[in-house]
C-alpha cells in the first residue's frame, strides 16, 4: 500500500544515547570550587533521586553549532536596537534556515518580529539517577605565579539519556516570518539538514576534560498526520533492555495518524528491540525518504 505523504504534519523522534563518564550540562554552583550539573528530582521506588538533565536550550545550541559545522551559514546575532535591549538574529527565516528552524523574535520602539520555533526539543534527561560522583582536579597556573594549587571538583555522571524532537513539517518555510512559501526542495532539505545534525549530536559545553557522545544510539520516529510526540514517554528502558510492549502500545494506540514508522538501534547496546528495528544510520536514512516524499522530492 502507498502512504499518502500529503497528509503529514509532523515528524517526532525519541533518541536514546549512552553518557559513559561526562559533566554535560553547568548549572548553578552549589559551592565555590564545585561545579554542578543540572538535575530534577523524582520520587522513585527507592525514595526520592536526582536525575541529571541537558536542557532543551542547550540541546537547540548543540544543533545549531552542528548545522554551522555541517557547513550550513547560520543567521549570527545581531545586537539590540535598544540600549537594554536582547541580541536576536537576523530575523530571516527564507535566507536562514536556523531561523526557519528554531524562530526568533525581535522586539523594539517599532514593533515586535518573531517566528514560534518549527522544531520542539525536549530536554535529554538520564535514565539513571546521580550517585553523588565527583572529578578532583587542580589548576597549577597560580603556582607559577607564587600562589598555592587552586583545587575544585566537578560534578560527573555516567548512563542513559532520553530526548525527543518534533518537526511541524507543515510550518518548515512557510507561516510567521515569509512573505512567500520557499520552494518545496529547499524545505526537504532543510529538514534533512536537521537530520543530519540530530544523527550527529554533539554539545561543544565541557568538552575539554569530559569529552562525550550524544549522538542517538537508539531512536524510535514515525510521521504523523498530527503533531503529537508520541514515543516521548513511550521509550521506557530498565537497565539496557527496551520495553517492546510499550512501543507497540504507542504505535497501536496511534494508528491513525500514523502514516509509518521506524525504529534504530546500534547492534549489542540494547536489548528488547523490535524485531524489524534497523540500524541507526538506516533509520535515518529512512526518516528523509519520509522527507523527500513529504515535500514531493523522491524521484524528482
Amino acid at each position: 500500500m502507498n502512504t499518502d505523504f500529503s497528509k503529514a504534519k509532523a515528524i517526532t523522534i525519541t533518541y536514546l544515547t549512552p553518557v559513559s563518564f561526562a559533566s554535560l550540562n553547568g548549572s548553578d554552583k552549589e559551592a565555590d570550587n564545585i561545579s554542578s550539573i543540572k538535575k530534577l528530582t523524582r520520587e522513585t521506588d527507592n525514595g526520592v533521586k536526582e536525575f541529571p538533565y541537558v536542557s532543551s536550550q542547550a540541546i537547540r545550541r548543540a544543533l545549531r553549532d552542528q548545522l554551522a559545522t555541517l557547513g550550513h551559514t547560520l543567521s549570527e546575532g545581531v545586537a539590540a536596537k535598544e540600549s537594554k535591549g536582547a541580541a536576536t538574529t537576523q530575523c530571516n527565516p527564507t535566507d536562514y534556515l536556523d531561523d526557519d528552524l528554531f524562530g526568533y523574535m525581535d522586539a523594539d520602539k517599532s514593533g515586535t518580529r518573531k517566528r514560534t520555533s518549527s522544531v520542539r526539543v525536549s530536554p535529554l534527561v538520564a535514565q539513571d539517577a546521580y550517585q553523588g560522583d565527583l572529578d578532583f582536579g587542580t589548576n597549577y597556573m597560580s603556582v607559577k605565579a607564587g600562589g598555592n594549587p587552586n583545587i575544585f571538583e566537578t560534578e560527573i555522571h555516567g548512563g542513559l539519556y532520553r530526548g525527543t524532537i518534533l518537526v511541524e513539517l507543515d510550518r518548515i518555510g512557510s507561516g510567521e516570518g515569509f512573505e512567500d512559501d520557499i520552494d518545496d526542495r529547499e524545505k526537504s532539505e532543510r529538514v534533512e539538514a536537521l537530520l543530519d545534525a540530530l544523527q550527529n549530536l554533539w554539545s561543544s559545553g565541557r568538552q575539554s576534560r569530559f569529552l562525550a557522545d550524544l549522538s542517538p544510539k537508539f531512536v524510535a520516529a514515525a510521521i504523523t498526520t498530527v503533531k503529537a510526540p508520541i514515543f516521548l514517554e513511550s521509550v521506557q528502558v530498565q537497565g539496557r533492555t527496551l520495553s517492546g510492549t510499550t512501543l507497540e502500545e504507542a504505535l497501536a494506540d496511534h494508528k491513525n495518524v500514523v502514516l509509518e514508522s521506524v525504529f534504530g538501534s546500534r547492534t549489542g547496546l540494547f536489548q528488547g528491540t523490535p524485531d524489524d528495528t534497523k540500524t541507526v544510520g538506516d533509520a535515518f536514512s529512512q526518516i528523509k525518504e519520509w522527507v523527500q516524499s513529504c515535500y514531493g522530492q523522491n524521484g524528482a
